[in-house]
């Protein structure tokens, strides 16, 4: 195995009661010195059950335009589902190490998918306490299954019906935020791909460690991607950074997380914006979660939309493909 997973770090780290000096982040990233503890405001909770729509919409908008990140309750998605969903994800997690690893992302792969601990570049050549696996759940033409585990043996079929039931969602997200500029239904859909926009799952799995207080899961970052769909469990650790401080988000059993990402900030110049968060981890418990990235095909170009642009209302970014966004923010290069 030429990478050390953080997994298998761990059964070494806990006796010890330390961690790898790669792990420790500097002072200004730790959590027990940049986690705020005073009276907070919670992340805007949204009803879908809620009778009147246009109250739907003017609570999404604001909540995108303030926070750029909302929980959704009542969805549609059965709670059973998202439980198998945690469920076979678990059970993948909970193999050994060398079924894992027939999963691996390849060695030099320009795709994301694959079994893997990081992505990208850290300035500081620090690493993050986290494994995870990504691969494409929609559409068809895009699913390699290669990167989709063979065990359990109900991975798949779990993952499709998950993929039918989160689609259904993202429609209702995409035409309540377009509209919520004051667009027709399905203009910010269109914006970033339409019917090829590509749903890319994300297993994080961040394994107990000795020092939560040191280590992030995952560091403070935008997603690159157009939305974020994300099912947590129920062991806390998502942050967002709101009014200058680093704030723990309340975990709501069945509730889905919904991340703005940056192609929607690019979309609607900057009048939704894009989340700023980490993750951190847990001294006894396995924190997950299943992100759902929502992403523009890699040829698409996306910029700021005309509706949304006069002579008094510049445009604030540059068109640009997908593709070449990615490169820029994984290898931490200006993007214009």
């Amino acid at each position: 195995m030429e990478v050390e997973r953080v997994q298998a770090i761990v059964s070494s780290s806990l006796a010890k009661d330390n961690i790898p000096l790669e792990f420790v982040r500097p002072e200004d990233e730790q959590p027990a010195i940049t986690t705020f503890h005073g009276p907070i405001p919670d992340i805007p909770v949204i009803d879908f059950n809620h009778p009147d729509q246009d109250h739907i919409i003017h609570l999404i908008a604001n909540a995108s335009r303030d926070w750029g990140i909302f929980q959704v309750v009542n969805h549609g998605i059965p709670f059973h589902l998202i439980q198998k969903l945690q469920q076979v994800g678990k059970e993948f997690f909970d193999l050994p190490q060398e079924e894992k690893e027939v999963y691996a992302k390849p060695p030099g792969a320009l795709t994301l998918e694959g079994y893997g601990s990081k992505i990208g570049k850290d300035v500081n050549g620090k690493k993050n306490w986290a494994d995870h696996l990504f691969h494409k759940i929609w559409p068809a033409s895009c699913i390699n299954h290669q990167f989709w585990p063979k065990n359990p043996p109900s991975y798949r079929s779990v993952n499709e019906e998950y993929a039918q039931e989160v689609r259904k969602v993202v429609d209702k997200l995409f035409k309540w935020l377009s509209m919520g500029l004051g667009l027709e239904a399905d203009v910010l859909k269109q914006g970033v791909g339409g019917e090829e926009i590509e749903y890319m799952m994300k297993i994080n799995y961040y394994p107990p460690c000795p020092r939560p207080d040191l280590t992030l899961g995952v560091t403070s970052h935008t997603d690159l991607s157009a939305m974020t769909v994300l099912v947590p469990n129920e062991v806390p650790g998502l942050q967002v950074f709101k009014d200058g401080h680093w704030i723990d988000a309340k975990y709501i059993p069945g509730a889905l997380i919904i991340h703005i990402g940056d192609q929607i900030e690019i979309l609607s110049n900057g009048k939704y914006k894009a989340v700023l968060h980490r993750t951190t981890v847990d001294k006894e418990k396995t924190r997950m979660s299943w992100p759902v990235f929502l992403e523009p095909p890699g040829e698409f170009v996306v910029g700021p939309l005309p509706q949304l642009l006069d002579p008094q209302i510049p445009p604030k970014y540059k068109p640009k493909k997908f593709k070449d966004y990615s490169y820029c923010k994984f290898h931490k290069l200006p993007q214009y």
